[in-house]
């Protein structure tokens, strides 16, 4: 009898899913409320019906690394690697079972499946690791079935990313070689380890293969050769320039080809591609044919998408999720006819109720907010009247690239649980609004979004004082804390009922000097360290924190890998000299075995309930 996993709350968190090749299965990472993160085994109905995920706990009660990466077998078993430093562990997960295959040494890994393993018998190829150093040096390895120790196919002068197969039999692996400062993509024979050249359309372009079909040598490609970075299409060795149309470069989004559909008695040009348009803090689906000229879009549900999909008779997989939808796989009937409510009669989220749901997720919509240089959009929770709700708390993301998303996020549900109204805004820094509105904070970190959210911040505080109701609260996190923080400092008195900040930074001078090799390396290509010259000074929260007079809750963990816990120690240090009381101004919770995604490890819920309890009354004991 093979056992089961049984858990008392529904499963809340689910990432990294991964597709078999052949279709057959998908996996994923997946979390419920306070519980440890696992891998979940997805078996995909080739008729059509739906999809049941299957969770792969790990022996003896452990919890998986957040952080793994994952490859679905067709046989239903997932493999796993999980980095330690520069060691990585690949292993076979079954069901209550773990099989090691060995580990690799390297300070970056990544994981391909191959395309289609016939078979996990032993010697039997799994998948391709590229493992990178700072030599630079890229070395192949094949992991294999057996438990042995993974073998080197190749060594390869240079640093190598991407990955597409170019046939169905594992041979010819499509590699984007960066060299001289460009990105171009390569061939690499795993038979022989040779390299070969594949895309140069232009003396100095950046050329990236991103979608190929085997069956009818369909190729996609992103470059920059006709002056700005443009998806294009060709089919390969038929001697036809690429053609890059209007359709695939639509303004103020970002469009993914993300499968190809299943007919091989087709040519290139006639085939359909699914493409994920990004827009804002919202997904969207349309069909592209090469041939036919432009996008015909597939009306689904409001909510966000997940990057990848799979396309096979049974229907387009992919992975979805909405405000009040946990992430689950959804199937789409691409040629199915829209039903009365407007959408497909084929959509179908599988798994979307999960047991003692209830229907009890709060829904969220998005609205503009006025910037200071223009409207920001922004996920809201509360309703039409959630501006003028008893109380409001507005999050601010951590990133600084990053950006709420129009999906769920248990954090803000619990807010919006306890009564609070949310408005997460989407201030300039964030992505998906095209590159001005994200790189303008390259070497401005606390400006123009600073600017942004306390311009947000007056206009909210004024509308809700016309009406008797106290000022929003401000919440954030990691990044998003550091511009609380700041937010709270500069605002004028009246404007920040509360403040609550997970995992914060004092500056990004402060955290360059003080963080891991990784961090400090984004820090230094975003500008975090560059001083802004203006009137409002330097933006140190240390240096700055005197002027803070709302209530303050801080919350970090202690073993966190992003942003030490040495930033609210000394926040918290800097608070007592200039006359704060620990317990009635501020309250500092230090969550002991916890990392940077604190808000998703084992105590998240008693301190999400934490959070939104002072968030609503405002008092830190």
């Amino acid at each position: 009898m093979t056992p089961t996993l049984h858990t008392a709350t529904p499963t809340l968190r689910r990432v990294s899913f991964t597709f078999a090749p052949d279709g057959s299965h998908a996996a994923c990472l997946a979390a419920s409320d306070g519980g440890g993160w696992y891998a979940e085994s997805w078996r995909l109905d080739p008729a059509g019906g739906a999809s049941v995920p299957t969770p792969l706990p790990l022996p003896g009660g452990r919890s998986e690394n957040l952080h793994a990466q994952l490859v679905a077998l067709p046989d239903g078993r997932v493999l796993v690697c999980r980095s330690e430093g520069e060691y990585h562990r690949p292993a076979v997960l079954g069901p209550f079972t773990e099989q090691p295959l060995g580990a690799l040494r390297a300070p970056s890994l990544r994981l391909l499946p191959l395309p289609a393993p016939a078979s996990a018998r032993p010697g039997t190829p799994l998948a391709v690791a590229l493992g990178s150093d700072a030599r630079p040096v890229t070395t192949v390895w094949l992991v294999d079935a057996d438990g042995g120790a993974p073998r080197q196919a190749a060594e390869l002068p240079g640093l190598f990313g991407g990955g597409i197969w170019l046939d169905r039999d594992g041979r010819l692996l499509a590699l984007d070689r960066i060299a001289d400062g460009l990105v171009r993509t390569v061939v690499l024979d795993l038979a022989d380890g040779s390299v070969s050249p594949l895309l140069e359309i232009a003396e100095s372009s950046n050329d990236r293969l991103v979608l190929f079909d085997p069956d009818t040598r369909l190729t996609v490609v992103r470059s920059d050769a006709p002056g700005a970075d443009r998806l294009g299409w060709g089919v390969l060795g038929d001697g036809q320039p690429l053609r890059f149309p209007e359709c695939l470069h639509p303004s103020r989004a970002l469009l993914r080809p993300i499968a190809v559909e299943p007919a091989t008695d087709r040519a290139a040009a006639e085939l359909r591609v699914a493409v994920q348009l990004d827009r804002g803090a919202g997904s969207t689906l349309a069909v592209w044919r090469p041939a036919g000229g432009g996008l015909d879009p597939l009306p689904i549900p409001p909510g966000r998408l997940g990057a990848v999909a799979h396309w096979s008779p049974a229907g387009l997989r992919l992975p979805y999720s909405a405000p009040d939808r946990p992430a689950a796989l959804a199937t789409l009937d691409v040629d199915a006819l829209r039903a009365p409510s407007g959408f497909p009669a084929g959509w179908r989220l599988d798994s979307s109720a999960e047991p003692g749901d209830g229907g009890r997720w709060h829904p969220a919509t998005t609205a503009e907010l006025p910037g200071a240089a223009g409207p920001v959009e922004a996920v809201v929770y509360g309703g039409d009247g959630w501006a003028t709700a008893p109380h409001l708390v507005v999050a601010l993301h951590g990133g600084p690239a990053d950006a709420w998303r129009l999906e769920f996020d248990p954090t803000l549900q619990r807010l919006a649980a306890q009564g609070l109204a949310v408005a997460a805004p989407n201030q300039r820094g964030s992505s998906g609004y095209g590159p001005d509105h994200a790189t303008c904070l390259n070497g401005a970190w606390g400006g123009p979004d600073l600017e942004d959210v306390l311009a947000l911040l007056a206009d909210l505080a004024a509308r809700r004082a016309a009406l008797g109701l106290e000022p929003p609260a401000l919440f954030g996190i990691s990044y998003g804390a550091f511009l609380a923080l700041l937010a709270t400092c500069h605002a004028p008195a009246g404007q920040v009922a509360r403040c609550a900040v997970v995992a914060p930074f004092l500056s990004g001078a402060r955290l360059l000097a003080e963080a891991s090799a990784p961090v400090r390396a984004l820090i230094a290509r975003l500008g975090g360290g560059d001083p802004i010259d203006d009137d409002r000074g330097p933006r140190d929260v240390l240096r700055l924190c005197h002027r803070i007079g709302a209530p303050l809750l801080m919350v970090h963990g202690d073993r966190d890998e992003v942003v030490p816990v040495g930033q609210s120690r000394l926040l918290r240090q800097q608070l007592l000299r200039v006359g704060r009381v620990e317990g009635r101004d501020f309250r500092y919770v230090e969550a002991a075995g916890s990392g940077h995604e604190v808000l998703a490890e084992g105590g998240a819920p008693v301190l999400r309930e934490l959070l939104a309890a002072f968030l609503r009354t405002g008092r830190p004991a």
